[in-house]
């Protein structure tokens, strides 16, 4: 448990202190625990930081302000004060949306970003259930969110993963699951509708690495790059948690990337 001064954050550092430094970043309603697979193997050759965001895991949950843009600053003053930056941020869904919003807002202790499926580029009727979601997760917290999770792996996801997911959605207070969606899709600095999203992406001046499930969202956002280096794939055929339905190609894929982001 580090005290941050605004916050304090549970994390865990596992390998070289003096290696190059990862920092692995968990959706909305998860915790840091999604990442155990990747983290001891890329241990092997970096520094790899795993926290659980603010109101998840075991981390502080404060009455107001779980917001991404929150979250993203807790990350930042981490970095600093264990003095691993600039760092690789890897993010999957509301993580890849935080770490995005780190690189933009603190642009010195990021050196490239990984955005596994981030909640960022909503459009059409998933912009137009947004209202109805968010009420829905006011009044009923994480059992409503739970539903959500529920639907969202692929009939070839590891035996257990649906089921610890929800399990771990139940457990995030009512009101940080309802702070966090506003905070993704509703909020005045919310950044996850298509708009927003482009004009947050076009600030980010790292190189990123984006893979998406949907193709659409994959053409979208190969149309909104404008950073020499930055790259999206697409893997068809994936639930939302592709990073723990296929981690040993998400090591591969995260070890590749930083390969080439990282001087040797």
């Amino acid at each position: 448990m580090i005290d941050l001064g605004r916050i304090r954050l549970f994390c865990t550092s596992l390998g070289p202190v003096d290696a190059p430094a990862l920092l692995l970043t968990h959706g909305w309603g998860g915790d840091g625990r999604e990442w155990s697979v990747h983290a001891e193997t890329l241990a092997d050759r970096f520094r790899v930081i795993v926290p659980d965001l603010r109101g998840h895991g075991r981390s502080e949950v404060p009455e107001q302000g779980n917001t991404p843009v929150n979250m993203a600053d807790d990350l930042a003053a981490l970095v600093e004060v264990l003095g691993c930056g600039p760092v690789v941020a890897v993010g999957h869904s509301m993580g890849g949306q935080v770490v995005s919003l780190l690189a933009v807002r603190h642009p010195e202790l990021v050196r490239s970003v990984v955005a596994l499926d981030p909640a960022h580029g909503a459009q059409g009727i998933e912009v137009a259930g947004i209202p109805g979601r968010l009420a829905e997760y006011r009044e009923r917290g994480a059992r409503a969110a739970a539903s959500f999770v529920a639907g969202a792996f692929s009939p070839q996801a590891p035996s257990g993963l649906r089921t610890a997911h929800v399990r771990t959605m139940l457990g995030t207070p009512d009101h940080v699951i309802a702070q966090t969606y506003a905070g993704m899709y509703t909020d005045l600095d919310a950044v996850g509708v298509r708009p927003r999203s482009e004009a947050y992406l076009r600030r980010r001046i790292q190189p990123a690495l984006t893979v998406w499930t949907s193709a659409e969202a994959a053409g979208w956002e190969r149309s909104t790059l404008h950073v020499r280096g930055s790259r999206v794939d697409h893997w068809p055929g994936v639930g939302h948690y592709l990073h723990e339905e296929h981690p040993e190609r998400t090591v591969r894929l995260v070890q590749d990337w930083v390969s080439g982001a990282v001087p040797q």
